[in-house]
């Protein structure tokens, strides 16, 4: 008896521990931390929380459907839902490349030139940390909207017609890079591993506040930043443009003059003013750096092409700095972009989809014993499928062709990896699948397409 009451203590902690992990990871969401906890001497040591989050992520957007279907609305499209995630996954493969590298001038400087040694083990190291990543953000956020080359890059986060949970991972593969100097001061004080974890927990609180389920927050309104602030933040309506950038606290806005309330007179239509109609997640990455490179051709003078440059989007010669207010287009309505796909193509795409993540999440637990090369592949097939997977949703020419590549280059591939079952079910599994986009450059399956 005392045995099977040892065995069953053991396996309630057990579970409890479970438990007790899952509700600090939901946590983490919310910037709800126990700073004793989330202390760190080396930058090493700092988990990868974004990364861990991604379960998370994933229940908190299938809740938020339910609710907005509750609701009587749509609730998350698969195609903009799925081309959100594939933001994130771009920007995690990023990461998985440079390895932090976008972090080594801020620990240079700390090491060199910090001006002051805070404790790392402090809770008010911690504290001091969050409030000064917090404010360093807003001002990254606002230079994003504000300076051209950063819009540039930044408008991944905007490209979505939609406003939802999926939205808080569309990422800009490169923001990091672009934005790291304004968190640069911090580095005189902030150690290396309190500036890296605030920085995930920053952009995990942030996820949420990407919603229509939730309305208003009563009086934490006035403090943090929250879905309502945000939700004016990514409208293209003329009101909308230029506020609302704080990050975890929106005082950075009231404080320094760009703050701006919702308002139920103005319906808000999210997006960007000129919107890309398109799911290729590749393409939404890099596009607008093309539109900045043929206004640089189109200006003549070295002065000009300089400040389409560094000012703002809308700037043009003989305007102010971020643009003639009177000529910006005010965005009042417009019909969403969007792709009607057969439901065997999305469950194809569901399915195919789910093998990509799956490898990924592979990839990135695996990636460090790995040699930079076989990273590299392992990347790009990533990368690739999620591309494929993207013209697919839009009906693309070319995307059969492509899918039939990619999936014969998988069959040959799981056949080298060996005889198991599961490596033969997987190959069969990738035979079918080009057969069936054969069929369809055949004519013999059709996507029919139609804007909403």
């Amino acid at each position: 008896m005392a045995e099977i009451s040892f065995a069953n203590a053991t396996s309630d902690y057990g579970f409890s521990d479970v438990v007790t992990n899952h509700l600090k990871g939901i946590g983490r969401l919310f910037y709800i931390h126990s700073p004793q906890e989330t202390l760190y001497e080396k930058t090493e040591d700092v988990p990868n929380f974004f990364r861990q989050s991604y379960p998370y992520f994933l229940l908190f957007m299938i809740i938020e459907h339910i609710v907005l279907r509750l609701e009587g609305k749509k609730g998350i499209r698969l195609n903009d839902g799925i081309t959100s995630i594939s933001h994130g996954i771009f920007l995690e493969c990023g990461r998985l490349l440079w390895r932090g590298g976008e972090s080594y001038l801020y620990t240079w400087i700390y090491t060199n030139y910090r001006l002051v040694d805070l404790p790392w083990d402090n809770t008010m190291t911690w504290y001091a940390a969050a409030l000064g990543v917090d404010f360093c953000y807003y001002w990254m956020h606002r230079a994003c909207h504000e300076i051209h080359i950063l819009w540039a890059q930044h408008q991944v986060h905007h490209t979505s017609e939609d406003f939802n949970m999926g939205v808080g991972i569309r990422q800009s593969v490169v923001q990091g890079w672009c934005g790291f100097i304004f968190y640069l001061p911090l580095a005189m004080a902030i150690p290396p591993a309190q500036f890296i974890m605030h920085h995930q927990f920053s952009y995990l609180y942030m996820f949420w506040i990407h919603t229509e389920a939730i309305k208003s927050l009563g009086p934490l309104e006035y403090i943090l930043n929250t879905p309502s602030h945000h939700r004016v933040h990514h409208g293209s309506n003329k009101y909308c443009l230029d506020v609302n950038y704080g990050g975890v606290l929106i005082i950075w806005d009231r404080l320094f003059g760009t703050f701006r309330p919702e308002t139920d007179k103005i319906e808000i239509v999210y997006g960007l003013i000129y919107n890309q109609p398109s799911f290729n997640p590749l393409y939404l990455q890099v596009f607008y750096n093309g539109y900045e490179l043929e206004k640089i051709r189109r200006l003549q003078t070295l002065e000009h092409k300089i400040k389409a440059v560094v000012w703002g989007p809308s700037w043009e010669p003989g305007t102010a700095r971020l643009g003639d207010e009177d000529e910006k287009v005010d965005i009042e309505n417009r019909d969403k972009y969007d792709v009607f796909l057969p439901s065997w193509c999305n469950i194809y795409i569901v399915l195919h989809y789910s093998l990509v993540l799956y490898g990924f999440f592979e990839l990135a637990s695996r990636y460090m014993g790995m040699t930079p090369i076989s990273v590299v592949i392992f990347v790009f097939y990533v990368v690739a499928s999620l591309t494929i997977i993207g013209m697919i949703f839009d009906n693309s020419k070319y995307a059969p062709f492509l899918e039939v590549l990619r999936c014969s280059m998988l069959a040959f591939l799981t056949r080298s990896l060996g005889t198991s079952p599961t490596m033969t079910g997987l190959q069969v599994f990738y035979v079918i699948s080009a057969m069936f986009w054969c069929l369809h450059t055949l004519k013999l399956l059709e996507i029919k397409k139609k804007v909403a």
